[in-house]
C-alpha cells in the first residue's frame, strides 16, 4: 500500500504508473519541475536486450522485468539515503510489480494515470522515435489490474492538458507549487473508474464516494453537487437519495453568481447584457448557470475528489471560465475548495456559492440552536434583492449567541463576520441539547453567508427540514450593484474555501 497516502504524511517519493502511451514521462518531467525534486524515467532502467525484444514487438515476461523492477528500487533507496525527493515512473501494471516497489518504501506516494483504451492508442500512434510499438498496447491492458484501494492510490484521469493533470496531482497531495490554470475546452467525459470509488450511476449523473475513517460523503456528477456526508452513520446533510433529482438547490455549486439577479438584467463595461429568467415568479435570474452542467471527473484519491467543468460564453455571460471543485475528507471534517479561471481574453464579472443544507436530527428546524457570527444583515424586497444593510443587534436577525431558530423564517444574508485567528468563521447548528452539532466554516473568498430555514421550498415536506447555509463570496444581486463582486481579468483565478467540522457524541 502507499504509506504516505495512509497516514497523510507528505511523500518522499512519487512513483507515477500507467500503461505506456498515458503521458508518464511528460507529467514525471513537469510534476518533478514543479516540485524542483529529481526525476527518473524507468525506461532508463530497462537492460539493452529488454529493449530489443520490445522493438521487436515482444512483450516482456515477468522474469525480463524482475531485474528491471529491482534496478528501480535500488534507485528510489539511494535517494531516500541521501536525503533527495524524486519523482520516477514505472507501468507497474501488476499489483506484485507494485508491492515490489513500495512494500518496503513507506515515504512513497502512488500516483496512477487513467485513460481510455481509443486515447492511449491513439497517442501512442502519434508517438515517433519510442522503442514500444503501438501493437504491444493490447498485451499491456492484458496485464494491467488497476490500482486497489488498499494502496491508496491518486488516480489522474489523462484526459486534459499535461499542466492540469500536475495541478491535480500537486492539489490532493497538498503539496505547495505554483498551480497553472486549465485550458479551456480540453475537457472530455472520462472512463468509469473502480467500483471502490464509483457509485452507479443516477438521474444526477454519475456518483464519486469518498471515505475517510468513519466519514463517507458523495458527489454528483450533475452540477458537482455534494449529495450526503454522514459521520458515523449520522446524517450531517438533509441531502437527496440517490435515485432522486436535485431540488432546492440542495448540494448545489452556484457560478458564476449566487442568490439572484434583479430581472437578470444588468451592465458590465460598455454592454447591457440580458440573463435568462430562471426564478420567473419573481423575475430574476438565480444561483448560476453550472446548477445543471456535467462536471468532468479531474483526479481523486480515498479521500478526495477533484471534478471540473467549462462554462462558455453564452448569451448574457459571454465570458470563458474554467471551474473545478476539490472536496477532501480530513481529520477535522469536509472541506470544499471552488476555483476559477478566466480562460477568455477580456475581465469578467463572477461571484460565487455553495448550498448545502444542514442537519442535526430534528424533525424541523425551530428547535435546533443556531449562531451566525455577523454584525450585519440585508434587508430585501418583495423578489429577495437587497435593499440595504442593517445591523443585526436588536433585530430577530441577531445570532450572534446561540440559541433556537424557532418559527423565524430565514432567507438572509449576512456579513460583517468574525473570524478566529485563522481567518474562518464559523456558522454552528446544534441539537437542542448542546451535545452534538456541526460547524459550517467560511474560509478564503467568503464575505457574506445566506442563511435559509427552507420556507418556500417547492415540497412541502421538505420545508423546515434543514438549514441551508450558503457560503459566497458577494451579495445577491452583486451583478447589478457592483458591491463586492469579482472581476476576474483574463487569466486571473478566484478560490473559495468551506467545510463542514461535526463535532460532539453520535
Amino acid at each position: 500500500m502507499s504509506h504516505a497516502a495512509a497516514t497523510g504524511e507528505q511523500p518522499r517519493l512519487v512513483l507515477l504508473v500507467g500503461v505506456a502511451g498515458s503521458g508518464k514521462s511528460t507529467i514525471g518531467r513537469l510534476l518533478a519541475d514543479r516540485l524542483g525534486w529529481v526525476y527518473r524515467d524507468a525506461d532508463e532502467f530497462h537492460s539493452a536486450a529488454n529493449r530489443a525484444k520490445m522493438a521487436a514487438g515482444h512483450a516482456l515476461t515477468d522474469k525480463d522485468r524482475e531485474p528491471w523492477l529491482e534496478a528501480i528500487g535500488s534507485w528510489m533507496d539511494r535517494e531516500t539515503v541521501a536525503g533527495r525527493r524524486a519523482v520516477v515512473t514505472c507501468s507497474a501494471l501488476k499489483r506484485a510489480y507494485r508491492d515490489t516497489l513500495l512494500a518496503t518504501r513507506p515515504g512513497v506516494r502512488l500516483v496512477y494515470l487513467h485513460g481510455t483504451r481509443e486515447l492511449i492508442r491513439s497517442r501512442l500512434a502519434a508517438r515517433h522515435g519510442h522503442f514500444f510499438p503501438t501493437d504491444l498496447l493490447d498485451t499491456q491492458l492484458a496485464d494491467l489490474r488497476e490500482p486497489e484501494a488498499d494502496e491508496h492510490p491518486l488516480v489522474v484521469e489523462i484526459d486534459q492538458p499535461p499542466e492540469a493533470v500536475v495541478t491535480a496531482v500537486l492539489s490532493l497531495m497538498r503539496v505547495e507549487a505554483p498551480s497553472v490554470p486549465m485550458p479551456a475546452g480540453t475537457l472530455t467525459e472520462s472512463a468509469e473508474l473502480s467500483e471502490e470509488f464509483s457509485v452507479p450511476p443516477s438521474h444526477t449523473g454519475a456518483q464519486w464516494r469518498l471515505t475517510h475513517g468513519e466519514q463517507s460523503a458523495v458527489v454528483v456528477q450533475l452540477g458537482g453537487a455534494l449529495r450526503d456526508y454522514t459521520v458515523n452513520g449520522r446524517p450531517v446533510l438533509d441531502g437527496f437519495a440517490a435515485g432522486s433529482a436535485i431540488t432546492g438547490g440542495r448540494g448545489q455549486l452556484l457560478a458564476p453568481w449566487p442568490n439572484r439577479v434583479g430581472g437578470g438584467r444588468y451592465r458590465f463595461g460598455a454592454s447591457d447584457l440580458q440573463l435568462p429568467l430562471t426564478e420567473p415568479e419573481k423575475n430574476n435570474a438565480i444561483h448560476g448557470l453550472l446548477r445543471w452542467t456535467l462536471w468532468n471527473l479531474l483526479a481523486h484519491t480515498d479521500d478526495a475528489v477533484r471534478i471540473g467543468t467549462t462554462l462558455c460564453p453564452q448569451p448574457g455571460y459571454p465570458f470563458l471560465l474554467d471551474v473545478c471543485v476539490e472536496y477532501r475528507l480530513g481529520p477535522e471534517g469536509l472541506e470544499a475548495a471552488v476555483t476559477a479561471t478566466n480562460s477568455g481574453t477580456a475581465p469578467a464579472p463572477y461571484g460565487v456559492g455553495q448550498h448545502p443544507y444542514l442537519t442535526v436530527g430534528t424533525d424541523v428546524v425551530d428547535t435546533a440552536l443556531l449562531t451566525v457570527p455577523a454584525r450585519r444583515f440585508l434587508r430585501t424586497d418583495d423578489q429577495g434583492l437587497p435593499l440595504d444593510q442593517e445591523p443585526v443587534a436588536g433585530t430577530p436577525y441577531d445570532f450572534r449567541t446561540a440559541r433556537p431558530i424557532g418559527d423565524l423564517r430565514l432567507d438572509t444574508a449576512f456579513t460583517g463576520l468574525d473570524r478566529a485567528p485563522d481567518g474562518r468563521a464559523v456558522v454552528r447548528l446544534a441539537h437542542p441539547s448542546g451535545l452534538r452539532g456541526v460547524d459550517l466554516w467560511l474560509g478564503e473568498g467568503t464575505r457574506y453567508v445566506q442563511v435559509y430555514t427552507g420556507d418556500t421550498l417547492a415540497e412541502p415536506g421538505r420545508r423546515r427540514r434543514g438549514v441551508a447555509v450558503e457560503a459566497m463570496s458577494c451579495p445577491p444581486d452583486a451583478f447589478r450593484s457592483g458591491t463586492d463582486l469579482t472581476v476576474l481579468e483574463a487569466g486571473a483565478t478566484h478560490v473559495l474555501r468551506w467545510g463542514l467540522s461535526p463535532w460532539g457524541a453520535p
